[in-house]
Parts: structure tokens; sequence; C-alpha cells
């Protein structure tokens, strides 16, 4: 990138800072009159980026450069770097919203249940199994007795409280229709995308999933399986003091009850014109 910016004569101090110090880093140059930075890295990086700059009320530049960069997409960010360069120097700035959980700033979705459970039951097995077997194994284990917790959110000024083995949310309206799935819905409306799988059997949750993936969100959320709707935030109860959280393609550790907040027009990012 440092070459990048150099041969293509860019306004950009380049340094490699590591995430546990990205806020002290933007907090110098925000103090020194900086009001745009670019930072490259995937959805994660992003977030955690994101989350500091509304903060400080700095622009962000996005430079797609992780595993998933969900969001550049979305943006129409190119993933080539000379390109994302030229637009994180000319292009225009627009609002985006944003979601928390217990603080934790995300941009895209995030998930809790089954789905976040298979992944750290198979990363503990993996060195073990091997990649493939440990799968495999995290997903039987779920298979035979999936984990439930309770949700608590209000619609239409009436409180409802479900008991669910997994949700998911999106910034936005989401779509899980293949081959645009978990994208942002086409046209869709602002808001917390909460969807609630209703099913505690094995057999429910796979019969949702395929419906999900086959006839897409608002079908599937006709039945009797998924709950979805577009809420401002919501509660979830765990049945423990800790639990996991996926947040853009990242998995923490945090401490119950999870508050899930949107954000609107929560932080400026350069996009192109």
């Amino acid at each position: 990138m440092q070459r990048a910016v150099r041969e293509g004569g860019l306004p950009f101090d380049v340094s490699d800072v590591p995430a546990d110090e990205l806020a002290v880093v933007l907090e110098q140059h925000a103090a020194s009159g900086v009001r745009r930075v670019a930072i490259a890295g995937g959805d994660g990086t992003i977030a955690l980026a994101a989350g500091i700059a509304a903060r400080l009320s700095l622009e962000l530049a996005i430079i797609p450069a992780g595993t998933l960069n969900h969001l550049a997409t979305d943006l129409r960010i190119p993933s080539d770097l000379d390109e994302a360069l030229r637009i994180a120097t000319s292009g225009r700035t627009r609002s985006i919203d944003a979601a928390s959980v217990n603080g934790h700033f995300f941009l895209n979705t995030s998930s809790v249940g089954t789905y976040v459970t298979f992944v750290r039951l198979r990363e503990r097995l993996e060195r073990y199994l091997g990649y493939h077997l440990a799968s495999f194994v995290a997903a039987f284990r779920l298979w035979i007795r999936p984990r439930v917790f309770t949700v608590e959110v209000e619609i239409g000024g009436t409180p409802r409280a479900e008991m669910t083995p997994l949700i998911f949310a999106g910034v936005g309206e989401r779509e899980l229709k293949l081959p645009t799935l978990g994208g942002r819905a086409r046209d869709g409306k602002r808001g917390l995308h909460l969807m609630i799988v209703r099913g505690r059997t094995p057999a429910r949750i796979a019969a949702l999933a395929f419906a999900a993936a086959a006839r897409g969100t608002r079908s599937a959320a006709r039945g009797p399986a998924l709950d979805a709707f577009l809420v401002d935030r919501f509660t979830i109860r765990l049945p423990r003091p800790r639990g996991r959280v996926a947040t853009d393609g990242e998995l923490h550790t945090m401490t119950a009850p999870l508050e899930y907040v949107w954000i609107a027009d929560a932080v400026r990012v350069v996009t192109p014109r």
C-alpha cells in the first residue's frame, strides 16, 4: 500500500497499526486536524475503525483488504488497490447506518446461537481432527442438542419474548435467498433486521434453513418457523453469564444480557462519485 500511495502521488501518510492501538492513533490524527482517514482491511477491521471514526467525527475511506469485504462491495468500492485509493482521495461522503451490541459497533450482520456455537466448537476440535472432520463433529453435536436463549423485543408497542436457538440481525433489511444470501435486500428498508428461529428441534432448524435459502426471507417469514422484524433495538438473555457473539465475520465473548441497538446515519464513509 505504501508503494501505491507513493507512486500515485496521493496525499496519505501510511502506517501499519495494530487493532488494539487504532483508537489512540485515530484520536491523535483527529486532534491534529485530520478529517479523513483510510483504513485497509476486511469487514471486522472496518467496523472497528468505523466505531472510532463515528465518535471522532472522522470521514472513513475503505480500502478492501480482508477475507470478507461485504461493506465495500455494497458501497461499490473496487478491490483494485489503486482505484480504491483514488476513491479515498476524491470520492464523495455519505452517511451509513450501523448497529451495536453491548457497545460493540458493527456495519453488516451479527448472529447469536447455533451458528456461533458451531464455529466455536469447530475451532476447538480442528487442531485434533482437521477442518472437515471437526466441522462434521461440531454440526452433529448441535444437531442432537441445540442450545436456546430468550430474545426480548417490542413490536408495535407490544413486548414479546421468544425462546430460540438462533438469531440473525442485519443493519438494514437483509435477503436470505440465493444467490444474494446474507446481502442487503435491494431497495430494502432501514432499521435492524431481526430474524428469530422459532423452532427448537434440529428438524425445524434444518427446514427453516432450506426454506429461507430457496424462497428468501419474506417467504420464510410467513411460515411458522421464523419471525422477522425491522426494529430499533432488542435484548438477548442467555442462560449463562457470558456468551459468544458473531459480528461482521468475527467472534467475540460478551457479558449477558446482549443489548442490540440500531444507529441511524452512524458514520460518514467515502464512496465513488
